[in-house]
Formats: C-alpha cells, structure tokens, sequence
C-alpha cells in the first residue's frame, strides 16, 4: 500500500539512500531540506531526475528543522497535496569531533537542537494529523552509540543520540494507544556512504584543543578516526540503512520491531539495548500499563 512518507536530512547519507529507496518501494516521498534553491539546488535536480528515471514519487520539500515555522509549512504542504501524511522519519542530524572540552557550550546547544529538539518541531507539527488518523508510524534513526562501545571524541554527538532514543521511547509509550506505531533504527559506524565524518563540526576553542595536542593526547583525533575505520568491514554499505526502513515501512500494522540494529563493527549495542528495553517493558507490566507496548488498532 502506497504511504506518504516524509523524512528530514534527507540531502544526503542515510536519507538521502532511504528516500530514494522508500520511493522504488512504490511509495510518496517526501525528501526534505535546507537551502532548496541555492545550495542544495544540485540535489533538488538529482532527486527529480532520479525519479524520472525510475518512474517514482520522490518530491523535494524546503524544510529547516530549527524553524518551527518552517517544518509547519512543509507539513502543511504535504497534507494539502495528500490528504494524509502516514510516516515521518527523524533523520535529521550532525555530528562534532574533538575534545569535548574544547567546544563551546553554545555548540553543545546547537548540536542538540539540530539532532533533538528538531524532532519535537517535527513531531508538534505532524502528530495532530496521525493522532486524527489513529494510524501512522514514527522512523527514528538513533546510533549504536546509545548503549554501545563508543570511541572518545564524539561526546557532543554521543550526548545529542542518546537524547533523542529516551525521547523516541517515551514518545512510543504515549503514542500507542492513538494507534500510532514506533520503530527505532540503529545504525553503527559507517565510515563511508554518509558524510558524518566529512562534514563534522571541530571545536570552538582552539587554544583547549592545542593544549590536547600538546599533551597526551597528541594526534589522539587521527589515531580514534583510524581505529574506528579498522573495525568497520570493507563491504559495510549504508544502503543496508535505507533496506531496513523499507522494511519497516511495509511491515504490517503491529508487525513492526521496536528496534532495528544494523551494526557492522558489531559494538555491543544490540545487547545493551535488549536488557534496557527489557527492563523499561518490564516495569510497565509491573505498573498495569502494558498495553502501552502495543499500537492500539483504531476502532
């Protein structure tokens, strides 16, 4: 069944691969951006090419995820030229490498809005429509970093993921009975097929980060980034990203998994992940609520 599908960050990386093969899937996709008509201009171009090319339904929507004002109207657009919106995906993101000393508290804060607070805008704009429907399904792309073996450098990033996992559960719980479904994607480290690592943000203060190099942790940035790249296969594709979401998507209605892990360098965090889980479903059957585990289906 043909979904209308919108999903933010989609320029490039995992929703970018995700659009595209959410589209070939036979779906309405809505692959939203900054910067439609001047930076992005190009991807704007290959997104309506790819897609008359494949014959698909992949549409290009101007979107800023730090302006409420913005994700209001792409929402509002997308309702107005379907009727409907049935999946959201929070892709949308940025990462920062350094000491995590040496950043700046306002960049703590901004790394924070682009990779959580943009889920709320995103969220207060589009749930009055799914809570209308009692039907439709939240894609959270969350990081093994969560519950993982994590490499130093990425504490801003780090800090900034596991945010948005306790926020994507408690949205699950108080989502369900509107009959709105919740599944949580977990990718590892992919060096290649996503621009993380080339885009990533460096520190503010200067002067700290000199005095790291300075000291012990001399070169350490290079020696993390080389040792984060030895552990990931040589075949670890992103598109496996983009196949699990497919998946999701076309999943049933309350045949959708919570969690989805695709892990290459296999970090552990399929397994913290099972015991954390585990224990919040736990208390939930202790406290009479767990229904909450289970999409309610709209009468």
């Amino acid at each position: 069944m043909n979904k209308t599908i919108l999903i933010t960050g989609a320029s490039s990386g995992f929703g970018r691969l995700t659009a595209e093969a959410l589209a070939k899937a036979g779906h309405t996709v809505y692959a939203s951006m900054r910067n439609t008509t001047s930076r992005n201009a190009p991807v704007v171009e290959q997104m309506a090419t790819f897609s008359k090319d494949h014959c698909v339904d992949l549409r290009t929507i101007e979107m800023d995820v730090q302006s409420q004002t913005s994700v209001d109207a792409a929402v509002a657009k997308i309702i107005a030229d379907n009727g409907r919106v049935d999946v959201v995906m929070h892709n949308a993101g940025h990462m920062m490498f350094g000491p995590a000393e040496a950043f700046s508290s306002e960049q703590y804060a901004q790394l924070y809005d682009v990779n959580v607070l943009s889920t709320q805008r995103v969220n207060r704009a589009v749930l009055p429509h799914l809570r209308r429907q009692q039907q439709g399904l939240l894609v959270w792309v969350s990081s093994s970093s969560v519950a993982g073996g994590t490499p130093p450098y990425l504490a801003p990033y780090f800090g900034a993921k596991a945010a948005m996992d306790a926020i994507a559960i408690q949205y699950a719980r108080e989502l369900s009975r509107w009959g709105i479904e919740t599944s949580i994607i977990v990718p590892g480290a992919f060096t290649r097929g996503t621009n993380h690592f080339a885009h990533a943000g460096q520190p503010a203060d200067e002067a700290r980060v000199s005095e790291y190099e300075a000291g012990p942790y001399a070169n350490f940035g290079e020696q993390v980034q080389k040792a984060f790249a030895a552990i990931v296969p040589p075949d670890a594709d992103a598109k496996l990203v983009a196949d699990a979401v497919v998946d999701v998507v076309d999943a049933p209605f309350g045949k959708r998994p919570f969690r989805v892990h695709i892990d290459p360098t296999q970090d552990g965090a399929d397994v913290g992940f099972t015991v954390t889980d585990r224990l919040r479903a736990e208390m939930l059957h202790r406290v009479g609520l767990s229904d909450l585990l289970q999409p309610r289906i709209a009468e």
